[in-house]
């Protein structure tokens, strides 16, 4: 059983975590009547996302946010289930469903109250599918992976690692269909589903990132700038912010330019390389990100899990890192936030840049590995 079964997945007093009663919950009510939330700033998702908030309205006889914790705990269950049947059926160790396992306690009853364990739960099944021995293998990856990615876009990233020739064809041609059919549905179906491209292009840096480490300390020695909730997030305001949220986005392009490098030399046909790739590419965007909100975590636990299920994965000493962020992810959020964001004091800043830095040493140490476990050493002429 889950480790995360064990804890109560509400706060004070048995109330709702507030992304469900409040932000979750009114994201239902317009939904539900047949558009997305055109002007509200947080709402800031691919048209799938209205998926997993929806799906509670479906549960009988629980209000809303209950019902929403109700399919996350079976939501985590099926993943928990999923990776012990796929470790016991390749007689491997059960180092995957325990990661699994303790990664989402430590990470506390956050995973139950974001629809990103939903989305993890489709990467996960997608990577597993991968896997089968059969013609149909390869279609489900890619038609999961567009599914998956049509509710969060970073699920796109699974097909980094895709071996060459048909299996990329074969992969990559499902995703594009399905994704572009499931888009359309919801295109014509439901008004502004494409509203949340304009909501992204105003994005700052928020708090927690890791553009956000030289304005906390910043703030100790007369930076004029401060914080303010924007856009659904708390970030930075002030001098060099803009600069900053720049140099951001630019440094996404060297990193998705050495995938682009990678998959150019490296050999792909071993079955690790896949969810590793995968794992890599989503350090990658994550760490280069105007934003690392305390989920993410849930994503790379996910995903370094799938890695573990294979004895031959480069990725194991990454899958420690990411689990030891997480520790210092639930110390950020929620226990010191407040005085990350109001005091900026001392403790919290040191731990963010731990969590932080732990972050960017689990992304170096992962495309290191990659690349030396499937990059051919160039021989001497």
């Amino acid at each position: 059983m889950p480790a995360a079964l064990k804890i109560s997945p509400f706060v004070g007093g048995g109330g709702l975590d507030p992304s469900v009663s409040k932000v979750y919950t009114g994201w239902y009510a317009v939904l539900s009547g047949g558009s997305f939330p055109l002007h509200d700033v947080s709402w800031q998702y691919p048209p799938g996302a209205a998926l997993p908030i929806l799906a509670p309205g479906l549960v009988p006889g629980l209000d809303y946010g209950h019902a929403f914790i109700v399919l996350a705990a079976l939501c985590d269950a099926a993943v928990f289930a999923l990776l012990l049947w796929a470790a016991r059926r390749r007689g491997r160790s059960l180092a995957a469903p325990w990661l699994w396992t303790v990664g989402l306690a430590v990470l506390s009853t956050m995973p139950w109250n974001r629809f990103d364990l939903h989305v993890t739960a489709l990467a996960i099944l997608a990577l597993v599918a991968a896997t089968a021995r059969r013609a149909w293998a390869d279609r489900v990856f890619g038609a999961v992976t567009a599914v998956a990615a049509v509710v969060k876009v970073w699920p796109a990233l699974l097909l980094a690692g895709t071996s060459r020739g048909r299996r990329t064809r074969t992969a990559w041609t499902a995703a594009a269909v399905t994704g572009a059919a499931v888009t359309a549905g919801f295109a014509l179906a439901t008004p502004n589903a494409f509203s949340f491209l304009a909501a992204q292009e105003s994005r700052g840096i928020q708090i927690e990132s890791v553009g956000s480490l030289p304005f906390h300390v910043a703030r100790h020695f007369g930076w004029s700038g401060t914080w303010a909730a924007k856009d659904g997030s708390h970030e930075f305001v002030g001098p060099w912010v803009h600069g900053v949220s720049i140099a951001m986005q630019i440094s996404t392009v060297p990193a998705f330019g050495w995938l682009l490098w990678w998959r150019r030399r490296s050999d792909r046909t071993a079955a690790r390389v896949l969810p590793d790739a995968a794992l890599t590419a989503t350090l990658l965007f994550v760490v280069t990100s105007r934003v690392i909100s305390p989920q993410y975590l849930v994503w790379l636990i996910g995903l370094a899990a799938v890695c573990l299920l294979r004895g031959d994965t480069t990725q194991r000493p990454v899958a420690l890192l990411i689990l030891a962020a997480c520790l210092f992810t639930t110390l950020d959020f929620p226990l010191l936030y407040r005085g990350l964001r109001d005091d900026a004091s001392w403790l919290s800043i040191a731990n963010l840049y731990v969590r932080n830095l732990l972050l960017l040493a689990a992304a170096w140490l992962s495309a290191r590995r990659l690349w030396r476990g499937t990059v051919p050493a160039r021989r001497p002429v």
